[in-house]
């Protein structure tokens, strides 16, 4: 048996011992925060640092409480706070190493220049905590930089789904933290002045996030003289704006889902269970054991010790059907910020391209505008070599060094499409086989198998192609509209699911013959008016997602919107709501649908709506390249301080469909500042 060095628990709580929020911060920072009447926060520092300083001051004064959970997450802590459910997410915290990476690579790798912006960021924390100690668990400590890295470490692999592949491996044990997920999804179009009637470029960033979380949108303006000057979507503890523009480009992103995960069956040493077999030979796992804290409901804690092993391929768990490596894109990876930070500053698209080449980010689709007219898609992924003649969509055997990816497919080589002649480019979760018009998509043959580009439509794309891809001169009204587009396509699994429905012999069930009545009139839109949408929204809900039998699912359904609302088809607006606050208010929309809204029921029967459409931009270049944008969140800034004014005031122009103006430079936000200080008075 080897021992292996590793910082793990440990390295987290040194990395914020000593006086806690209330040291000193390093440095005075130069950084005023001005907030408009939305409550959105404009800051503007003298330097990079100075800026990043500011946002995180203001991300705290709105929104502290998700900052301290997504911290305690990524130190591998969750269970001293949840108690059982969060055992497995501080499991994996270990098993990807999440600590032991930035111990050995943070500073290394890392520029200075952004490590700086992430103690800064780290700093204007906690500055906020410091006036506020009571908003602080006890014994938390300091926000650090390492704490920020942490998060990208452990949360980027997650969005292609890295934590379903532990998940899989490790059943039948249940992980209450993924089971609990909500379904989401995203949309990103950019359209360039060949497509437009008024030769304007435009995009849609309409990334599909929870309302609330380690994950949801938080909206902000953020400028330095040092070059940095963008607004969008930043994500509690991200000091840098991850989709959104500046005032040369912009992007937005939605997630895809490429095979970045390989899976090894190991060969285990009957003689000695750490052993396995490498190209003949035995080699050892790498071993140690860490210990979890876990809260305990009744008071208390207790402490739970788990292995946490290695192998040449990657960690590895052992289960009762096993033992199994596991490779997966960006493992150990640390450079993440730098991209981001790279990405921020761009100011064309060579330079644009220069940092997606960095090629650190794991996973995520791009869809790309620019104020000279330039649009382009990019599925972006760390796609590993794979070995020619083996099936990979499964597991693999462990005993073969030569299955072991020894490099990755170059940026250049992933697919992407740059300024079709179709003039639009579009992701809505899909394949990138299918991007824009037929005749210049990207050709399925043109990537190798192995490669594991994904194939699937979603409603979302099917309607792209039927509202933006028939209009082949889109209004600045009509690319509104049609985000707001509330129809499944004929295409769609639910338009599918339907025709089989109605194609039951109900064998003298009158129940079943109403249900087919209603879903037969309904026009598959779902408007706050709709008869059917009820219905058929819950009904196949329920088959997606618990995996029913359409007439069980039907039968169901129907239960319980008569119990509830006492008919099997009450106007869809009366079940889908959206409730914040004292705010409960009809909502648009529905699953897969691009006014895009996920919800979950209500003791009273309705959905109350937790995810999908979120923070929303609406960003276009004028033939002369003038930028002007628009932006909505579903609540507002304070995403969960309720005595706040901007704690729920955007919602009701959410659900209107309307947005509110990005007051980008220092003319547009004349006039609106509703205050104005210096972090931390």
């Amino acid at each position: 048996m080897t021992s292996r060095t590793t910082a793990g628990l440990g390295l987290a709580l040194a990395l914020v011992a000593g006086d806690g929020a209330t040291a000193a911060p390093k440095a005075q920072h130069d950084v005023r925060i001005r907030r408009d009447e939305w409550g959105v926060p404009h800051v503007l520092g003298r330097t990079d640092a100075d800026a990043a300083y500011g946002l995180g001051y203001a991300q705290a004064e709105d929104d502290l409480p998700t900052l301290v959970t997504s911290t305690i997450t990524v130190r591998g802590q969750l269970a001293t706070v949840q108690g059982p459910s969060g055992v497995d997410s501080d499991y994996l915290v270990q098993l990807q190493d999440v600590w032991g990476s930035i111990h050995r690579d943070y500073v290394r790798k890392v520029p200075a220049n952004v490590r700086a912006v992430l103690s800064a960021y780290a700093d204007g924390v906690n500055a906020y905590a410091r006036r506020h100690p009571d908003k602080l668990p006890a014994g938390f400590g300091r926000f650090t930089a390492e704490d920020l890295e942490a998060s990208f470490v452990f949360n980027g692999p997650t969005f292609y789904g890295l934590d379903g592949a532990f998940h899989r491996l490790m059943a039948p044990t249940k992980v209450a933290w993924l089971d609990d997920k909500l379904p989401t999804g995203s949309n990103g179009l950019a359209v360039g002045p060949s497509r437009t009637a008024d030769g304007a470029t435009r995009l849609l960033v309409n990334s599909h996030q929870p309302y609330t979380g380690p994950v949801a949108w938080y909206e902000a303006v953020v400028e330095s003289s040092q070059g940095w000057h963008v607004a969008g979507g930043f994500f509690p503890g991200s000091p840098f704006m991850l989709h959104g523009h500046n005032a040369h480009l912009g992007w937005a992103n939605t997630v895809n889902n490429p095979d970045l995960v390989d899976v090894y069956a190991l060969t285990i040493n009957p003689a000695n269970p750490d052993q396995y077999k490498l190209d003949g030979a035995w080699k050892t796992l790498e071993k140690h054991s860490v210990q979890i804290r876990v809260k305990r409901p009744e008071g208390g804690f207790d402490t739970l010790t788990r292995e946490v092993l290695r192998s040449v391929h990657g960690p590895v768990v052992r289960t009762d059907h096993g033992v199994f490596a596991v490779r997966y894109a960006g493992m150990g990876e640390v450079r993440q910020p730098q991209q981001y930070f790279a990405l921020d500053k761009a100011r064309t698209l060579a330079e644009w391209k220069a940092a997606m080449s960095l090629q650190v980010l794991p996973s995520i689709n791009y869809v790309y505008a620019d104020e000279k007219g330039n649009i382009g898609y990019v599925y972006n992924a760390r796609i590993p070599v794979r070995k020619e003649g083996v099936d990979w969509s499964g597991t693999v055997p462990g005993d073969r060094s030569d299955l072991i990816p020894k490099a990755e497919v170059a940026w250049s080589q992933l697919p992407q499409l740059w300024n079709p002649k179709s003039g639009y480019v579009f992701n809505s979760n899909n394949t990138p086989f299918h991007a824009t018009d037929p005749a210049d998509d990207l050709k399925p043959e043109a990537y190798p198998k192995w490669m594991g580009v994904q194939t699937n439509m979603t409603n979302r794309a099917y309607r792209v192609l039927e509202t933006y891809g028939r209009d082949t001169s889109i209004t600045a009204k009509a690319f509104n509209d049609d985000k707001y587009d509330l129809a499944y396509s004929d295409k769609s699994d639910v338009a599918r699911g339907i025709q089989a429905v109605l194609a039951i012999d109900p064998k003298g069930d009158a129940d079943i013959a109403a249900a087919q009545a209603v879903l037969k009139a309904w026009d598959r839109r779902t408007d706050v008016k709709s008869r059917g949408a009820a219905l058929a929204v819950l009904t196949f809900t329920r088959v997606v997602q618990s995996g029913m039998a359409p007439v069980p699912a039907l039968k169901a359904s129907m239960a319980d919107l008569k119990a509830h609302f006492g008919r099997i088809d009450p106007e869809w607006g009366e079940v889908n709501r959206i409730r914040r606050g004292k705010l409960d208010l009809a909502i648009d929309g529905g699953p897969d649908v691009y006014r895009a809204v996920y919800g979950r029921p209500d003791p009273d029967g309705r959905l109350h709506a937790l995810a999908g459409d979120t923070f929303i931009m609406f960003v276009s270049w004028d033939k002369a390249g003038r930028l002007s944008s628009r932006s909505i969140h579903q609540f507002g800034s304070a995403t969960l301080d309720e005595g706040s004014p901007h704690y729920a005031d955007q919602t009701p122009l959410f659900v209107a469909m309307q947005t509110k103006p990005v007051l980008f430079t220092e003319a547009q936000l004349k006039g609106h500042v509703q205050k104005d200080y210096r972090p931390p008075e």
